[in-house]
């Protein structure tokens, strides 16, 4: 039997880590998680066959129950934008205090525990003019981008710790009932090529790691959806707006920013997918997930109000604001 622990598990990724490892049978699952209304709702039924453990990641007391006597843990828990972005205090304290109280417990309670981690496509920083990444490139986190900033501090606290690892950059994760409309739409450039991994996938990458830890151990890799699921954001923001019934992607000048975001296509990516062949959905299956969630009333009704949608859709967007109040700041950071 494997004893696995999993944070995060109330993520968008790791709750599709939940639910594939409470189907093996030979392994032991333990998910350490803060309690909320909705966590507990979201594991009220593996209550029977996963050990449960509510607290807080920046509390190392907390986290010995949870740690002692594993074979494996999955890191996923972390502080997202836009909320990283806003309040650094806290990305700072979960993503990067949060990971060492994570490293010291399995040091001291499961020293031989393989350590995997989620880091992310934004420590490559913006990539729009050279969007083929590898995994050796220069690490460069965009301007503002303070969540970038807190996962490449926690791949160092990994590497440098004595523990053993893996760390799996995830492209961007994207399904139509996670990738919520937020400030970040206007964030990234219209032309940026961008490769998403469905939560789905990505969890399959982490649950088929537990079974290739040697092949994976102290080694970084691109984990992206590969070349079924790559375009550009401006066709899938018009693929999406016409499938939903918001029409064209007729925003203003200078509602998106032009610089300083990230993402772009996995060149490496074959890799990692060759050590754990996770990947079974595509772009289009993203796109069919819109369509069956888009009942045709649904639709009518949004192209009737789509005018006025779009246009409270602009209030969250920062580069527009920071161009029309000429916030010279901002407008270096959005437009170079």
């Amino acid at each position: 039997m494997k004893k696995v622990l999993l944070t995060g598990a109330s993520g968008s990724v790791g709750r599709h880590v939940l639910k594939q490892l409470a189907q093996k049978d030979d392994v032991v699952l333990t998910v350490f998680d803060k309690k909320t209304s909705s966590s507990k709702k979201l594991f009220k039924p593996y209550r029977e066959k996963v050990r449960i453990i509510y607290g807080d990641i920046r509390n190392p007391e907390a986290l010995e129950p949870a740690v002692k006597g594993q074979d494996f843990i999955i890191h996923l828990a972390a502080i997202i934008p836009p909320l990283a972005d806003d309040d650094p205090t806290l990305a700072e304290a979960v993503n990067v205090q949060g990971t060492g109280n994570l490293i010291k417990a399995a040091r001291r309670y499961s020293p031989g525990a393989f350590f995997l981690y989620s880091s992310s496509v934004s420590v490559y920083g913006d990539r729009l003019n050279n969007p083929n990444i590898r995994v050796g490139d220069t690490l460069q986190p965009s301007l503002g981008d303070e969540y970038a900033v807190t996962k490449l501090a926690a791949e160092k606290l990994i590497t440098e710790s004595k523990l053993n690892w893996t760390i799996f950059r995830l492209s961007a994760i994207m399904w139509n009932d996670n990738h919520k409309i937020s400030k970040l739409m206007f964030h990234m450039p219209l032309e940026t090529p961008i490769e998403i991994t469905t939560p789905e996938d990505t969890a399959r990458a982490f649950v088929h790691a537990i079974n290739h830890s040697k092949q994976l151990n102290r080694k970084i890799f691109n984990l992206g959806g590969g070349e079924s699921c790559r375009t550009t954001y401006r066709k899938m923001l018009e693929t999406v707006f016409d499938i939903v019934g918001l029409k064209k992607l007729d925003f203003p000048d200078h509602a998106f920013a032009g610089t300083n975001f990230h993402c772009g296509y996995y060149a490496d990516g074959e890799e990692l997918e060759k050590i754990l062949h996770f990947r079974k959905q595509t772009l289009e299956d993203f796109y069919n997930a819109y369509r069956e969630e888009t009942t045709p009333f649904m639709k009518k009704t949004t192209s009737l109000l789509s005018y006025f949608i779009k246009r409270k859709l602009l209030k969250h967007s920062e580069p527009y604001q920071a161009y029309r109040e000429k916030n010279e700041q901002l407008m270096k950071r959005f437009f170079g």
